[in-house]
């Protein structure tokens, strides 16, 4: 995890297309600023940044649905449930499977779980779009292969 550039997950451990699942890790960082504010002498992962996760994790799944041709943006959080605190040091597995997909939309089911004990899930559904720009393109296409995206699981077809 890398909070200063809201790179929220370190790996995609499992993608399965055709499940429409996905599960990624993510350390919580022991030392960041965002602690120093959230909360002095008690630090704890923001709420907001775990929403985040969940959406990175969703949207990785996503555009692997849609073979890298179209980028889905964050559109509505729906059901969010923080259930337990999550602390600097804690190794972080999200899952994410496709709920509902429509045109030019998806709805994705998310969670996050600390060794094997659920702490936040929510409903996030989103806008997708064909690539807007090249450079976000090949951003992309970086950031994927620096978190082992599994390309032969969308080779096919």
């Amino acid at each position: 995890m890398n909070l200063a550039y809201f790179q929220l997950i370190d790996r995609i451990a499992a993608l399965d297309v055709g499940e429409r699942t996905i599960t990624v890790e993510a350390n919580v960082p022991e030392t960041s600023t965002i602690f120093e504010g959230h909360f002095p002498g008690y630090p704890l992962m923001p709420g907001v940044l775990l929403i985040e996760a969940m959406a990175q994790t969703s949207g990785w799944l996503l555009i692997a649905m849609m073979k890298f041709e179209r980028m889905p943006f964050l559109a509505s959080v729906k059901e969010a449930k923080m259930r337990s605190f999550i602390a600097p040091g804690e190794r972080l597995i999200i899952d994410a499977t496709i709920a509902h997909e429509g045109s030019g939309f998806a709805v994705t089911d998310a969670k996050i779980s600390v060794d094997g004990k659920l702490r936040c899930n929510a409903s996030l559904t989103f806008r997708h779009v064909p690539f807007p720009h090249p450079d976000l393109r090949r951003h992309m296409d970086l950031m994927a292969d620096k978190l082992g995206f599994p390309r032969q699981a969308i080779a096919h077809g």
